[in-house]
């Protein structure tokens, strides 16, 4: 395993981040306690040391199973991120939400459960449109100061309001982003229209979830296998089939996983990327790790970028026409670094 920083900070995370939203059995899914410890160990004799949970993961139990790891492990060794937002119950008003009271409560609980004196990072979970960004910010950055959280994070949020949040952060001279959590994967690309160069500005790493859309990527569906995913969902359809049958088709040629092919695609782009790689059986988790042993070729990630290629909308389907390129760059594009 190799180690990227995250984002514009020294802190060292493995290349692939431990998800943990399965440790636990509500729900009737997921790793009991034994065999999330198990998990944990594989993933850390690899040289992992990133886990993803959240505050409403398994209602609690995910930070709780990590709580009793830690207590018997080398806490200094991981980094563990969980999120705030979500709710954890429905008789208090102020028990979700991005609002600073919310924040607090759920940090001091998250705290708890995880058996530990701070939170590595800290996700904002889901944007409520509702909350000023100033008071997330500035809450943040509070706990940072008081010991508490050590690195901010945001996840399921506009572009907008997370350059906004780090502009302001800059100014004020508040702790910024580090890292931006969202759906990404060879399905779900619409992410690069705003997100990602956002990302790429502010030297923010992605830190995609369901990098493997749900499992469809593993070519599974196509095998017949059932899964969890809805059929009609969009990452069952015909285009989602299409692109699975590429990235089997490179699998196969490189001797792999297609699961292995569609984490290094997103592994080897242009921009600071960890994927969320969950798990619920130690085996699982393996697979998954020798995505690192994997290099895909400029032609092969050509192959997988044509196949799941979207359109970019305005304004960035307009900045690649010829025209407005010759205007704008004099008939020097292709002579100019680009950042």
């Amino acid at each position: 395993m190799r180690y990227k920083l995250l984002g514009r900070s020294g802190l060292k995370v493995s290349e692939l981040c431990l998800g943990t939203m399965g440790f636990g059995t509500e729900g009737g899914w997921g790793a009991d306690q034994d065999t999330s410890f198990k998990i944990m160990d594989a993933y850390a004799e690899a040289g992992g040391n990133f886990l993803d949970t959240a505050n409403i993961y398994k209602l609690g139990t995910s930070e709780k199973i990590i709580g009793e790891y830690l207590g018997n492990h080398d806490r200094d060794h991981f980094v563990v991120a969980t999120k705030y937002t979500l709710k954890d119950n429905t008789t208090n008003p102020n028990a979700s939400g991005n609002n600073r009271k919310n924040m607090m409560r759920s940090v001091e609980g998250s705290l708890k459960r995880l058996n530990t004196d701070f939170i590595d990072v800290l996700y904002l979970h889901i944007w409520d449109d509702l909350t000023p960004i100033d008071e997330v910010m500035r809450g943040l950055d509070d706990l940072i100061r008081q010991g508490k959280v050590n690195y901010a994070a945001i996840s399921d949020t506009p572009a907008w309001v997370v350059a906004k949040g780090n502009t302001l952060a800059e100014l004020m001279g508040w702790s910024q982003f580090v890292a931006l959590q969202v759906e990404y994967s060879l399905i779900q690309r619409t992410p690069e229209r705003e997100l990602i160069p956002m990302a790429k500005h502010f030297g923010l790493t992605i830190t995609p979830w369901a990098p493997l859309a749900g499992g469809a990527l593993t070519g599974k569906y196509l095998r017949g296998e059932n899964g969890r995913v809805k059929a009609e969902s969009n990452r069952r359809n015909e285009n989602s089939e299409r692109i699975t049958r590429v990235v089997m088709d490179i699998a196969t040629e490189v001797g792999a996983e297609p699961a292995h092919v569609a984490l290094k695609w997103m592994m080897q782009q242009n921009f600071s990327c960890i994927p969320i790689v969950g798990a619920t059986k130690v085996d699982q988790l393996q697979q998954n790790l020798r995505t690192v042993d994997l290099t895909l070729t400029n032609e092969q990630l050509a192959k997988l970028d044509e196949a799941s290629k979207i359109s970019l909308g305005f304004p960035g389907d307009f900045f690649a026409e010829e025209a407005v390129r010759t205007n704008s760059f004099g008939g020097f594009y292709d002579r100019v670094e680009k950042r």
